[in-house]
């Protein structure tokens, strides 16, 4: 274990740490992910690699984009570490910007947490480097040095995310919590509903309780509608909190994930697949994660996001889904005054006339 993995929070039970699993008690927390594919769509981030460079070319951009989700109503203030991890940097050739990008990511978050009262998380994922047990000495180096910066920072709680190997996602439980820290752990389950090593959701979550993680569920890959079966398995089967992130995609029963979602309307994709650049016509509308947050309060499940493709006016949905009123609520759609669909009465009668025309 590294000397980082040694230095453990003194005073994480008088911190908001476990102030997240006593919110989650009262209620349901929400917390918006989708970072990577937000700044990419704003031009600060370039597909394919989807290396956080935005951290140090552009921190300002990712201030902006926590407060955003804040604003619309998320709960957690999540720092941008998603892929800011020692393979993902060694691809382009920028190894060295490690701890620089990662404490960077882990500053701008703390400052708009502490700001707005939210919760403040760290984040370890996928290394994409583990291929089975012979790696995991590798991988758990990995976590230790990202999840020690965070304890440096003084997260209240760190995500393990998007994780399709159960031994990984394991090897990230087992990191967090010898640093002494709540863990939120989520599996990326793709096409078909296992994970690589061929273990159902149902035994991979109970696994990583077993390992001592908080909160256990599901992330990315899978839209409202193909998570959600998914979802109703593990509340039958886990007890305790359980996590859930979609993507805002329509992904559907031929087409679980949205990496394996097709266009037949267009033939100008590269690579002959929409993901992750022409996923658009697939998006979901705000009702629909509206449906699907309060689909999944019903069920049980208490702690709730938006994964990759996510969009402040998602997270406003959702909140509002599970009755509450962010800040982002003053601006919901009000559609009584439009001068064509509305219904107030000092409209003109001409033009609500002419809607059936538009």
């Amino acid at each position: 274990m590294t000397d980082q993995m040694e230095r453990k929070r003194p005073d994480k039970d008088a911190q908001s740490g476990s102030g997240l699993l006593d919110r989650l008690e009262r209620g349901p927390v929400i917390c918006a992910e989708g970072y990577l594919f937000e700044l990419e769509r704003r031009g600060y981030l370039q597909a394919g690699g989807f290396v956080p460079e935005v951290l140090l070319d552009n921190p300002e951009k990712v201030t902006e984009l926590h407060r955003e989700f804040v604003h619309a109503g998320s709960d957690v203030v999540e720092a941008f570490t998603y892929y800011a991890h020692r393979e993902k940097l060694r691809l382009i050739g920028k190894e060295e910007l490690l701890e620089q990008i990662n404490r960077q990511a882990l500053e701008l978050a703390r400052e708009v947490a502490r700001e707005s009262g939210t919760l403040f998380a760290g984040d370890v994922c996928n290394t994409n480097v583990y291929t089975g047990e012979g790696s995991g000495d590798t991988v758990r180096a990995m976590f230790e040095e990202q999840v020690g910066w965070a304890v440096d920072a003084g997260v209240d709680f760190v995500i393990g995310e998007t994780f399709s190997w159960g031994g990984e996602a394991i090897v990230a439980t087992q990191v967090i919590k010898d640093a002494g820290l709540p863990a939120v752990v989520t599996l990326a389950m793709h096409r078909h509903p296992q994970t690589r090593e061929g273990w159902s959701a149902e035994e991979t979550c109970q696994r990583l309780k077993d390992a001592g993680a908080d909160v256990v569920g599901l992330n990315c890959s899978r839209g409202p509608k193909t998570m959600m079966p998914l979802l109703e398995r593990l509340r039958k089967a886990v007890p305790g909190h359980l996590a859930a992130l979609p993507v805002p995609y329509r992904t559907h029963d031929d087409e679980a994930s949205f990496q394996s979602l097709t266009d037949p309307d267009t033939d100008s994709l590269p690579d002959d697949r929409p993901f992750p650049t022409a996923l658009d016509p697939f998006t979901c509308s705000r009702y629909e994660i509206a449906d699907f947050a309060r689909a999944a309060d019903e069920l049980g499940v208490r702690y709730l996001g938006v994964c990759c493709g996510a969009a402040p006016h998602h997270i406003r949905s959702m909140a509002e889904a599970l009755g509450r009123t962010p800040p982002a609520s003053r601006y919901s759609a009000d559609m009584s005054k439009h001068a064509y669909f509305g219904t107030d009465a000092t409209l003109k009668e001409e033009y609500r006339a002419y809607a059936e025309e538009l």
